[in-house]
């Protein structure tokens, strides 16, 4: 672990990418006769040769900003590697979503990469088509589609990040279940982010989880607020300066969001924070993994060198670079889990996934409840 003015995780692990994946040349590829190397892509029945002669200079794509959860590392490994350079579309998922389909009928990039939910989306607006990667078969069944549209490759979870200079001095102990959060020291300049988002949905949700809650059913959560809104708990969407300051001591977000605040932020030593995933009071299952993944666009260019991406991004080297920043990827069972996380336990204590088609057939309706009903300020 490092000091917050050395070396970060990332920085180390992005000087040495290109010397991580070249182990994989041997396996993916070899010369053919068609003028370019020959790649072996895909998983089962979607196995496949491409041919690198046709990958164009810049592979367009939708990647949800390059710097978060170190998409600018995969970008840089993935071009080292294969020499085809990755533009990056720099918008949210939602964003994405609306750009695709205002281009459905001439598609400007070649997949998509962003929240889980929203490719679901794609695929259900026909903007998808199916492709199931190499490795395809180590993600959870619960996180692809038998179909082969939409795949995940990353998660983050709900979690409490916390200043524990400022529980401390306040005589509090961690936190270790969500009744620990109504506590008045606690609740008093504690923050949720907006429910309309999708990191503030998965806050809801967990907490209604550990009260014994369901997508048909917000009760316990709304309960939960109404118990802590006249401590002053309130929802923000902008937390990193309020938590720099100390203006709040406690925040619900994920947790890459409050280990990056930690490792990866010149303004705090790495003791004044800690980040702890919550069950109920009687060890229900309190923190929603939030799945992120990728699918292949329908008739959009360049279909083979998408391939090919993809399947690197399922790749054990490219999965160990999003533990370098703090994103836990989706074949994490495979790998040795950084000890600036949460202990392995505790993910495993509390950690839950919802049935996502289901979701996202319910979200609107769910986020729209949870604006009306919750007593908490700024929800708008």
């Amino acid at each position: 672990m490092s000091d917050s003015n050395g070396p970060t995780r990332r920085s180390i692990l992005q000087t040495g990418v290109a010397m991580s994946s070249l182990a994989m040349a041997g396996c993916l590829s070899s010369l053919g006769n068609t003028g370019g190397e020959q790649h072996t892509v895909g998983y089962g029945e979607y196995e496949t040769s491409v041919d690198s002669a046709a990958f164009p200079g810049e592979l367009q794509l939708y990647c949800v900003q390059t710097g978060w959860s170190n998409w600018d590392a995969v970008m840089e490994a993935f071009e080292d590697e294969y020499g085809v350079s990755l533009y990056d579309a720099q918008g949210s998922s939602g964003e994405a979503l609306d750009d695709m389909r205002a281009n459905a009928q001439n598609p400007t990039h070649s997949a998509y990469n962003g929240g889980y939910s929203f490719g679901l989306e794609a695929m259900n607006d026909d903007l998808t088509t199916d492709y199931k990667p190499a490795n395809w078969d180590q993600v959870p069944d619960d996180l692809k589609t038998d179909n082969g549209h939409v795949t995940a490759t990353r998660q983050m979870t709900t979690a409490v990040t916390y200043r524990t200079d400022v529980y401390e001095e306040r005589g509090l102990e961690p936190p270790e279940t969500w009744d620990d959060l109504k506590h008045p020291d606690i609740a008093k300049d504690l923050a949720f982010t907006p429910p309309h988002t999708a990191n503030g949905q998965a806050s809801a949700l967990s907490v209604n989880s550990a009260y014994g809650g369901d997508l048909d059913d917000l009760d316990p959560v709304i309960e939960y607020h109404e118990a802590i809104a006249d401590h002053g708990a309130d929802f923000r969407r902008n937390v990193e300066g309020p938590v720099t300051s100390g203006e709040i001591s406690t925040v619900v977000e994920y947790d890459y969001t409050g280990l990056n605040l930690t490792y990866n932020n010149v303004e705090f030593n790495e003791d004044q924070l800690d980040v702890a995933i919550l069950t109920g009071p009687d060890g229900e299952p309190g923190a929603m993994n939030v799945p992120y993944g990728y699918a292949l666009l329908r008739n959009a260019p360049n279909p083979e060198a998408a391939k090919l991406f993809m399947d690197y991004v399922l790749t054990l080297d490219c999965q160990e670079l999003f533990f370098d920043a703090y994103v836990r990827p989706i074949r994490a069972a495979e790998l040795d889990q950084p000890d600036e996380f949460p202990s392995q336990s505790a993910y495993e204590a509390a950690q839950f996934t919802v049935d996502q088609e289901e979701l996202v057939s319910k979200q609107d309706d769910i986020q729209a409840e949870l604006v009306d009903r919750t007593p908490l300020q700024g929800a708008q």
